[in-house]
């Protein structure tokens, strides 16, 4: 298979989840910055210009982090990253999608895309204060969520991928964790394969 991804993003969530799995595969770096998306043949790939993706042995190609991380969950059973009762599972998907829809989505991407939310510069600095607001917002409910458990669902599953990457982004732009998303952050990076990932990634 092949992931097409960009260290230190989102992606680093499919990355960790393929490691997992110990699933081969070849890594192509998309450079955002530079507008490798847009470029015909990763158009041809993936029209919506996003990251990650993920071509499948027979060619196909799938995006977006939830449906990525689901169909890898999926094809492999005996990893156990979805419960197996539809309750557990809607669960996680519940919680990978509120991470990866609001926090990331909504505002995360305020604070790292903000032009693209207003055309006007002098309205940046409030579009990043709407960003962290959500963020923080984000980061308090899903330390509700993860009262008296370890993990997003309670056992390790592709919830805790999602979760994990703006975990990353909140420690690197040193912004503070709720003290059960923080516990949880240290927890996956205690996890030997995260590390490699992040080691592989530029990280230290």
């Amino acid at each position: 298979m092949k992931l097409y991804m960009t260290p230190g993003s989102c992606s680093t969530g499919i990355h960790i989840l393929l490691e997992e799995l110990d699933r081969p595969f070849e890594a192509y770096i998309v450079n955002l910055p530079a507008g490798d998306q847009y470029q015909p043949g990763y158009l041809a790939i993936n029209p919506k210009s996003t990251i990650p993706v993920l071509v499948r042995d027979d060619g196909s190609a799938l995006t977006e982090f939830q449906s990525i991380a689901w169909w890898l969950a999926r094809t492999h059973p005996k990893a156990r990253l979805l419960p197996e009762d539809a309750d557990g599972e809607a669960r996680v998907i519940e919680a990978m999608d509120y991470v990866v829809g609001t926090i990331h989505g909504q505002g995360f991407a305020r604070i790292f895309t903000t032009a693209g939310f207003t055309p006007n510069e002098a309205d940046h600095e409030a579009v990043k204060a709407r960003g962290c607001e959500i963020v923080a917002k984000g980061f308090a409910l899903m330390d509700d969520v993860l009262a008296g458990k370890e993990y997003a669902a309670g056992q390790f599953s592709i919830a805790d991928m999602a979760l994990f990457y703006v975990e990353f982004w909140a420690d690197k732009l040193k912004m503070e964790l709720p003290p059960n998303c923080l516990a949880h952050y240290r927890r996956m990076l205690a996890r030997p394969v995260v590390q490699r990932v992040l080691r592989e990634e530029g990280y230290r």
